[in-house]
């Protein structure tokens, strides 16, 4: 595929980077990835996926735009709140790159739909907040092959990391904790989700470009109080009744 003028200048400093190159960006320009939420995560995420040239963004998210989401989800302003995330997304990262597809898809995942969202994709990215969908979008992935890169949040900590196929993301977190913090109740400071969701988005522009070293099987861990990051293995779990088959 051939890029227009006006695409050779927007990626000017992908096509000079060796490990993207024009390879690198017409594998962007050709993949679709998969965004389960649009908020923290996934709201940076996007718009990071978007200005590099991914080809097609699929966002799946059914929550209208509320004021306490504007402290952290850049993607909308005060004058979106009652309105669908992901129309505001669609208008938002079409502005961003009009040469970028995105599919708003405006209702939750869950276990009946995930196998239909997740097909035809080459990577899907979980910015959501709650242990049971992130469970139902591992299984959706291992079921299709799919690596899953995973973000999540905690007052000033956040995690990255990428599972495909095993371990997989239930053999971290085999159940839902009990007592799980939510931002909502816990508070998260703001500018910690930019972080999280732009290393969400730089482990998948490194998996669609086979740049570097992925996160596979392997977990992030950032720490904004001091400053400091740390990476651990995840072990695969030979119980796991997701991947053990694999």
């Amino acid at each position: 595929m051939s890029f227009s003028p006006d695409e050779v200048e927007r990626y000017a400093r992908h096509l000079v980077l060796a490990e993207i190159g024009g390879p690198g960006q017409q594998k962007l320009a050709r993949a679709t990835v998969l965004i389960v939420g649009a908020g923290g995560v996934g709201g940076p995420a996007a718009l990071y996926l978007a200005a590099a040239g991914v080809g097609t963004l699929r966002i799946v998210d059914g929550d209208t735009v509320a004021l306490s989401n504007l402290q952290r989800q850049i993607l909308f302003d005060t004058s979106d709140l009652g309105r669908s995330k992901v129309e505001v997304a669609a208008t938002a990262l079409t502005a961003v790159n009009p040469h970028v597809r995105i599919e708003p898809l405006d209702h939750p995942l869950t276990a009946g739909n995930a196998a239909g969202i997740v097909s035809g994709c080459d990577v899907v990215l979980d910015g959501t907040d709650d242990f049971p969908t992130r469970h139902t979008v591992n299984a959706a992935c291992v079921a299709a092959d799919l690596p899953l890169v995973s973000g999540a949040l905690g007052r000033w900590s956040g995690q990255v990391g990428v599972f495909s196929g095993k371990p997989c993301y239930r053999c971290l977190v085999p159940a839902s904790p009990p007592d799980a913090e939510t931002c909502a109740r816990v508070g998260v400071v703001g500018a910690l989700a930019g972080v999280i969701g732009a290393m969400a988005a730089l482990e998948t522009i490194k998996l669609i470009t086979g740049a570097g070293e992925p996160l596979t099987g392997r977990l992030l861990l950032y720490d904004g109080l001091s400053a400091t990051a740390r990476t651990v293995s995840v072990t695969a779990d030979p119980e796991c009744p997701i991947c053990r088959s694999h």
